[in-house]
């Protein structure tokens, strides 16, 4: 009898530790179809934000090729109205200057 009550209690062992077994083969498919729709999940992420990021940059692009035009004329104008501005400053000072010069170079110093 002892004998017997041995062999049903390792018979509910094995049983016990093959559900358990179960269940662990369970959990870890699980975590592995989990992992697995987290990382499609995220890489349809990671392609609309690549999507949306490209879209920005052409648009971007596009507006700034667009008015490339505009930019060269306002910088022309600005650099005609400088270049313009420095003459008449140099014409401004140009007697002066000539004045200077003509009296450093005829003084003679003893």
């Amino acid at each position: 009898m002892d004998a017997s009550r041995r062999q049903s209690g390792i018979q509910q062992l094995l049983a016990a530790e093959q559900e358990a077994q179960q269940i662990v083969n369970a959990a870890r498919a699980a975590k592995s179809a989990r992992l697995r729709q987290a990382k499609e999940e995220a890489e349809r992420e990671i392609a609309e934000y690549r999507k949306q990021m490209e879209a920005e940059f052409q648009r971007k692009v596009a507006e700034s090729s667009g008015d490339s035009g505009a930019n060269v004329k306002r910088l022309e104008q600005e650099t005609a109205a400088k270049i313009e501005q420095l003459s008449q400053q140099a014409a401004s000072i140009s007697p002066e200057v000539i004045q200077m010069l003509l009296r450093h170079v005829t003084t003679v110093k003893n």
